[in-house]
């Protein structure tokens, strides 16, 4: 069988799972068949943490990226997407470790909402208080 042309890595963020690919190329990022200004609408926030890992370690302009996303919302997707490509660098080079660790991008990030609970509005809200 012949060697793999691509790296991955499944990212996890809130209900969203990205996975994520590598290919060689010269920065093109590719979100569910689309490109990420058009996915994302053009939040450079979102545009911003995708890129981290990759202005991180300066493999920005060494790989195109091909990403299939579902769940959860842009936020989450975003994360997730992050989380993708710290792992699938990983897979490229191993020595890139220490310094997505030190940043904490490969940790996925364990907060959800949290469930509503019995008598209460939301999670935590109660009803308003009344004395008489």
């Amino acid at each position: 069988m012949s060697e793999t042309t691509f790296h991955y890595g499944t990212g996890r963020r809130k209900e969203a799972v990205a996975r994520v690919r590598l290919h060689p190329g010269e920065g093109g990022i590719t979100v569910n068949g689309k490109p990420v200004q058009e996915y994302f609408g053009g939040r450079v926030l979102h545009q911003t943490n995708i890129t981290h890992p990759l202005r991180l370690t300066g493999t920005l302009d060494r790989f195109n990226i091909t990403v299939r996303v579902a769940g959860g919302g842009v936020a989450g997707q975003a994360g997730a997407i992050r989380h993708g490509i710290a792992r699938a660098l990983l897979r490229f080079n191993e020595e890139l470790r220490p310094d997505l660790k030190a940043a904490k991008l490969l940790t996925r990030d364990a907060r959800v909402k949290e469930r509503k609970k019995v008598g209460l509005k939301r999670a935590r809200k109660a009803p308003q208080y009344t004395k008489r």
